[in-house]
């Protein structure tokens, strides 16, 4: 039988191409991985580029112009692959080192990014140890770590918040050291937690305190000024902690430098507000006595200014004893015995148990006194006591010493302080005022003769001697009007004579001068290359004008325990005021007449002859340039200076003459 099977066909190169493909497709053998790390390793390979050129313009930064370097960035040529370390380092430019390693430049941060971040960081730990100081007092560390920067705004930066951050922190009360027996004793978890906290503040506090010290003598104004400042804000607020004394140095320290800087009048404006705040005493006393310490080392070359800061203490008003440099009086029920005390005292029958109890009563509620900063009245007063005799001390070493510029702040101080001088340092007060004005007296007489000669110096222009002489007087009238009265001249015999005999023969010479109604401040302009002080006060700046309405005042309308003042003495006043009336300026012949017209009110019928010529009272002639005022012979004269003041050209002037005629005839 036939077989019907087709034949073989024979399979040509075509065909056997064609087959292999098709498996190709259907089951694609694996490629070889290797080529892919291959590309890649090839691709990672540094390049060798030409450098290229930075074709930036400069800018302008606090350090002057810089050039801005090429930023390269990572997207830039991402077709490349990932961008390593390697690549970017080759496209900066980075040179090989000599170990075939690389150099890597650190990034430079820009001054104001610096800035920006240390506010940052300081707000962020600031926050933190308000939030919790004691689990954060670590932190106090690192926050002063911060202020060692080279830049200076992040040392102002540091330092302020330093201050707001210890000002928050400490606590109401000082903090003394532990001693070995309480370190020895067993203690709670949390007395030993408190403890460890307060050891930490303290020395934390200690190395701020030390920094603020160095950085107040920087030569850099405006650091130094920050120092000062934070240095005064600590003071006034935290005046009870610890260092105390170490912050007065810093303050002194900005008062030893030039009075017109801005240091000086931040140390005098603390100063002041420490005196008039000040509620125990101890910071005042503390204050008062390195005051004096540096005035005696400086030899009194100060400005004014500084020594009217003694004007704002407390004592002025709270005070009642009197004192002097070396002592001060006690007041009668302090110098009683104790033992009279006692008796008056009523005593009660108490137990061994009682009394001991009482006494332990006592004990603690004398540490709780302390713990609180609580002073007694007792103690308070020895305190001011204290400061009472240093600021004496201090006025009256200038007063002897006869320093010129500090004349007019010295005796404004002591007619101030005029209620609180014992009757032994009052004498010799006035015997330093005599002094005084018999030295001016002298150096004005030499000016006279040697005008023709050669022009004055400095210092004798800036020395006014007529202006001291009022000063003196001022002074002397208000001791005396500090004391009681008629018991002081009684029992300290006093002898104000030649107090009122140089106020009667200064009376013309300040008619006539041109500058009675400027004051030591104000009658010329400032030089610009002269140091002044830009602290503006009350002292020293009355008019000879004034000075002179208040020393006639005191004279001629004395208090009702010193009213008594003979009629020649009254009458020789009246008819040389009357007579300098017609040379003074409209403002002070207005307050002249206004001081006469209260003359006449009071003594009218002692000096009414004066305005009536038919019953003149002396014989003889009125010789009006002689400097004793008893002999001077005013009785025989007349007031005829009124004549010509109804002819004056200001309404008000002759108003006060009315008054003054008004009231001679109602006394006659």
């Amino acid at each position: 039988m036939a077989s019907t099977r087709p034949p073989k066909r024979r399979r040509i190169a075509a065909d056997r191409d064609r087959d292999q493909d098709a498996q190709l497709f259907t089951n694609p053998a694996p490629r070889p991985t290797n080529l892919w790390n291959q590309e890649q390793s090839y691709e990672q390979l540094p390049r060798r580029t030409k450098k290229q050129e930075n074709t930036r313009l400069p800018v302008k930064t606090d350090e002057g112009w810089a050039e801005q370097k090429r930023e390269v960035n990572g997207d830039a040529d991402s077709f490349l692959g990932s961008g390593s370390s390697g690549e970017e380092d080759a496209l900066d430019g980075a040179a090989p080192s000599e170990n075939g390693g690389e150099q890597h430049e650190a990034p430079q941060v820009s001054q104001k990014a610096q800035i920006l971040e240390a506010k940052e960081e300081l707000a962020r730990m600031a926050a933190l140890i308000n939030e919790n100081p004691e689990e954060n007092v670590g932190a106090l560390r690192s926050l002063g770590e911060l202020g060692q920067s080279p830049i200076l705004t992040i040392q102002q930066l540091t330092i302020a918040t330093q201050c707001a951050v210890y000002k928050d922190i400490i606590p109401g009360y000082r903090i003394r050291p532990a001693s070995e027996t309480e370190m020895k004793e067993k203690i709670s978890k949390e007395v030993k937690q408190l403890r460890n906290y307060e050891q930490s503040l303290v020395s934390g506090y200690r190395a701020y305190v030390t920094q603020l010290s160095k950085l107040s003598k920087s030569r850099q104004p405006s650091l130094a000024a920050t120092a000062v400042s934070c240095a005064s804000t600590l003071l006034l607020a935290v005046t009870h902690f610890n260092f105390r004394s170490d912050l007065l140095k810093i303050i002194l320290g900005a008062l030893g430098r030039r009075p017109d800087s801005k240091n000086y009048e931040t140390g005098i404006r603390t100063l002041e507000k420490l005196f008039r705040e000040d509620d125990d005493g101890r910071p005042s006393l503390d204050a008062v006595s390195a005051l004096t310490k540096m005035m005696r080392s400086r030899d009194y070359n100060i400005d004014e200014s500084l020594l009217n800061v003694f004007l704002h203490l407390r004592l002025l008003s709270e005070f009642s004893m009197k004192g002097s440099y070396d002592r001060v009086d006690k007041e009668q029920a302090e110098l009683l015995p104790k033992k009279v005390k006692k008796l008056k005292e009523k005593r009660e029958f108490r137990t061994k148990r009682q009394r001991k109890q009482i006494k332990e009563t006592k004990a603690l509620e004398k540490e709780m006194k302390e713990a609180d900063a609580v002073v007694s009245h007792e103690e308070r007063d020895k305190l001011q006591s204290e400061m009472l005799k240093l600021v004496f001390a201090t006025y009256f070493r200038i007063l002897k010493a006869k320093t010129e510029h500090l004349m007019g702040a010295v005796l404004e101080g002591l007619a101030r302080y005029a209620h609180l001088i014992n009757q032994d340092f009052f004498g010799d007060i006035l015997e330093a005022l005599k002094e005084l004005i018999q030295t001016s007296g002298q150096e004005d007489d030499d000016d006279e003769d040697e005008d023709d000669e050669a022009e004055e110096s400095d210092d004798d222009s800036v020395r006014d001697a007529t202006r001291e002489s009022l000063l003196c007087i001022v002074t002397a009238f208000a001791l005396l009007q500090g004391q009681d009265g008629s018991a002081a001249v009684t029992n300290l015999h006093l002898d104000l004579s030649f107090f009122v005999s140089h106020l009667y023969r200064s009376l013309i010479p300040t008619a006539l001068d041109p500058n009675v109604e400027f004051s030591s401040k104000s009658f010329h302009l400032p030089d610009p290359n002269e140091e002044t002080s830009p602290i503006k006060t009350d002292v020293n700046v009355k008019t000879k004008t004034v000075l002179l309405i208040r020393c006639l005042s005191t004279v001629l309308i004395p208090p009702k325990a010193l009213r008594a003042v003979p009629p020649l003495r009254l009458a020789a006043f009246t008819k040389q005021l009357m007579t300098a009336s017609l040379q003074l300026p409209e403002k002070s012949c207005q307050a002249m007449l206004g001081l006469l017209a209260q003359t006449t009110k009071f003594h009218g019928k002692k000096i009414a002859t004066l305005w009536h010529t038919d019953e003149r009272r002396g014989d003889g002639v009125f010789n009006a340039l002689r400097g004793d005022v008893e002999g001077s012979n005013p009785f025989a004269s007349t007031i005829w200076e009124g004549e010509l003041l109804r002819l004056h050209f200001s309404p008000k002037i002759k108003e006060a003459l009315k008054i003054v005629e008004t009231n001679i005839r109602a006394a006659h």
